[in-house]
C-alpha cells in the first residue's frame, strides 16, 4: 500500500522577461493636471503620451502575449505519523474485508492526455462478482513508459476501496506511451510473513496513452542542493537522452560502453558526462537532477573524508562500484561484508576512509536478522566503537535492508524493532555531541524494489515500501536525518526496472559486470541502476 499526499502547490508564473517598466510618475504629472477632459478618456491620453517618450521603450500595439503558464512537477510527500496510519489501516475491520479484489473500474480504452500537466485517474477496486470494495490495502504496481521515458505513477489508497493515480511526462515528451497497472497483492497480503502464498500478480490494465504538446510548461529542474535531500519520499523518472535507440552490445568485460565516456548530459536531466553511467543514455532525476562525477571530481569531494555504511549486501555492491567505476580502483574486484579501510587515488594525491558493516546479521557470515541484529550486545559495542575516538565518520549511510522482510513475523514487530534501532543510533549521535564532536551527517538509503521472481517473496516491494516508510518515520522523529543529512530513495530509483531481471538478479542491482549467462537467459546484465545510485550518494555527500 502506498500512502502519499499529493503536493498541490503551484508556483506563481514569472512576468514576461520583455515586460517594460512603467514611466516615472513625474513625467505623467503634467497630464494629470490637464485631465479636465472626461475621466474615462484620461488613461488613454496618458498611455499615448508615455508611448511617445522613446526612452521608456514601450512596445507597439498589440502588447506581447504572456509566457506559457507553468504547472508544477508531480510530487509526493512522506506523511507525518506514517507508521500509525499504516498500522490502523492494516488492522481495520469492515464488512467487506473478506472479499478480495480481482478487478478495477478503470476503462480499457486508449486515451490522449496533455504533456506536462498532471492528470488524475480514479478507480474503484472490484471483487470477483464485480461488487465495489469498501476497504483499501491493495498493492498496485504502475508503469508509464516509452523508449525515452520510464516512471512509476504514484497511487493513492484512500482507504475505502477507491484509488487514484497521477500521470505526468516532462515538457517535450510526446507521442505513444504504455500505462500498465498490475495488482501484485490484495488487502495487505504482501505484508504477511509468508507472502508468496498470497501473490496475485495480475496485469489488470495495459492502456495506450498518447501525450500531446500543450502551451503549458514545467519549471526547469535544478541540480540537487543540500536541502533537496530533506524530502521524505521521491517521485522521479528515468529519461533517455540519446536519439540512437539501437541495442547496446555487451563487451568482453561484461560492460555496456556504447557511449563515449564524455558523452554529455542534457540539461535539465543531469549534469556532467552521461557516458560514465554505461546506461546507453538512461539517467534518473527526481525533484532535482544529479551531477555525474568524473574520477577527479569524485576524489576531490571525498578526499580525507570518512564514510560509514550500515546496511544490507546492496551496500557491498554499491561500495565496490564506487571504487571501480568512479574512483578508478579497478583492481579491487570485491569488498567484504564488514571492513574498515583507507583507499588512495592512483595518482597518490587523495584518500578516503570507508567503513562498512553488514546489518543482515550480527555475524557477517549469516543472514535474515535485519535490524534485530542490534539485539546482540557485542554487535552494538562493535558499532559504537567507530564513534568513540578522537575522530568520527563525516557521513553515515544507513539502510534497514531486505533481511527484515524475511525475519519479521508482522508489521507491528518491525515497527517496534525500527524504534529500537533508531533509539540506538540516536544515543550514539548524542554521545558524540556530548564529547564536543561534530556528529556525522546521516543519510537513509531506502531498500530496493526487488525484481522479477523476487516480487512475490518475503521481501516483496509491498513489504519493503512499508518498511522503508516506517524506518524513515522513526529516523525523522529522532532528528537523525537533519543537520545536512536526509534521504536517498533507491526504492523509487529501482522501481521502474523491477518488473524483470534485466537490471537485477532479483535482490541486487549492482552485481559486478560479467559476460556470462544471466538469470533472464541473456549474456551479460545491466548494472547502471546501482551506478546511478553511486552518483546520487556522491551528490548527497558532496553538498555540504
Amino acid at each position: 500500500m502506498t500512502l502519499v499526499s499529493v503536493s498541490k502547490l503551484k508556483p506563481t508564473p514569472p512576468l514576461p522577461s520583455s515586460a517594460p517598466l512603467p514611466p516615472p510618475l513625474s513625467s505623467i504629472t503634467p497630464l494629470l493636471q490637464l485631465c479636465s477632459i472626461p475621466a474615462l478618456l484620461c488613461p488613454f491620453f496618458i498611455l499615448l503620451f508615455s508611448h511617445s517618450q522613446s526612452r521608456y521603450h514601450f512596445p507597439p500595439f498589440p502588447l506581447p502575449s504572456p509566457s506559457p503558464p507553468l504547472t508544477p512537477w508531480l510530487s509526493v510527500h512522506h506523511p507525518q505519523n506514517y507508521t500509525s496510519i499504516l498500522l490502523s489501516r492494516w488492522l481495520a475491520s469492515s464488512p467487506c474485508n473478506n472479499s478480495l479484489t480481482s478487478e478495477i473500474s478503470l476503462p480499457f480504452t486508449p486515451i490522449t492526455l496533455p504533456s506536462s500537466e498532471i492528470t488524475t485517474l480514479s478507480f474503484r477496486a472490484l471483487d470477483e462478482a464485480g461488487n465495489p470494495q469498501c476497504l483499501g490495502g491493495d498493492y498496485f504496481e504502475t508503469d508509464l513508459s516509452n523508449p525515452n521515458w520510464k516512471s512509476r505513477p504514484p497511487v493513492t489508497d484512500h482507504g475505502n476501496g477507491t484509488y487514484s493515480v497521477l500521470l505526468q511526462v516532462g515538457t517535450g515528451f510526446t507521442g505513444e506511451f504504455n500505462f500498465t497497472i498490475t495488482l501484485l497483492f490484495r488487502h495487505f497480503q504482501g505484508l504477511k510473513f509468508s507472502s508468496v502464498r498470497f501473490k496475485y500478480r495480475k496485469e489488470l490494465r495495459n492502456i495506450p496513452i498518447r501525450f500531446v504538446k500543450t502551451n503549458v510548461s514545467l519549471p526547469e529542474i535544478q541540480t540537487c542542493k543540500k536541502e533537496d535531500f530533506e524530502r521524505g519520499a521521491w517521485t522521479g523518472r528515468w529519461t533517455r537522452l540519446t536519439e540512437d535507440h539501437k541495442d547496446c552490445e555487451v563487451d568482453e568485460q561484461g560492460r555496456y560502453r556504447c557511449l563515449v565516456p564524455d558523452f554529455p548530459c542534457a540539461k535539465p536531466w543531469c549534469e556532467g558526462p552521461l557516458g560514465l553511467l554505461e546506461s546507453n543514455g538512461w539517467v534518473y532525476s527526481a525533484h532535482c537532477s544529479f551531477k555525474i562525477f568524473t574520477q577527479e571530481s569524485a576524489w576531490k569531494c571525498l578526499d580525507k573524508k570518512w564514510l560509514f555504511f550500515w546496511g544490507d549486501s546492496n551496500h557491498v555492491d554499491t561500495i565496490r562500484n564506487l571504487l571501480n567505476f568512479v574512483l578508478g580502483l579497478e583492481e579491487i574486484k570485491t569488498v567484504p561484508r564488514r571492513f574498515d579501510r583507507n583507499f588512495t587515488s592512483n595518482n597518490g594525491l587523495w584518500s578516503v576512509r570507508i567503513t562498512s558493516v553488514f546489518n543482515g546479521h550480527w555475524n557477517e557470515t549469516k543472514n535474515y536478522l535485519g535490524v534485530d541484529s542490534l539485539k546482540n550486545e557485542e554487535f552494538r559495542r562493535y558499532l559504537r566503537s567507530y564513534f568513540l575516538g578522537d575522530s568520527v565518520p563525516d557521513v553515515a549511510v544507513f539502510n534497514s535492508g531486505l533481511h527484515d522482510g524475511v525475519h519479521f513475523l508482522s508489521l507491528r514487530m518491525f515497527a517496534q524493532s525500527a524504534e529500537r534501532a533508531t533509539n540506538f543510533w540516536d544515543e550514539v549521535m548524542r554521545e558524540i555531541e556530548v564529547r564536543g564532536k561534530r556528529r556525522p551527517r546521516v543519510f537513509y538509503r531506502t531498500t530496493i524494489a526487488t525484481a522479477g521472481y523476487a516480487r512475490d517473496l518475503a521481501y516483496n516491494p509491498s513489504k519493503m515500501e512499508a518498511f522503508n516508510g516506517i524506518m524513515v518515520d522513526k529516523m525523522r522523529e529522532k532528528g537523525l536525518l537533519g543537520g545536512g543529512g536526509g534521504l536517498v530513495d533507491q526504492f523509487d530509483m529501482s522501481f521502474p526496472w523491477h518488473f524483470d531481471n534485466r537490471c537485477s538478479d532479483g535482490v541486487h542491482y549492482g552485481r559486478a559486470p560479467a559476460k556470462e549467462k544471466w538469470r533472464d537467459g541473456e549474456i551479460g546484465h545491466q548494472y547502471f541502476v546501482d551506478l546511478m545510485l553511486v552518483h546520487v550518494l556522491l551528490n548527497a555527500i558532496c553538498n555540504e
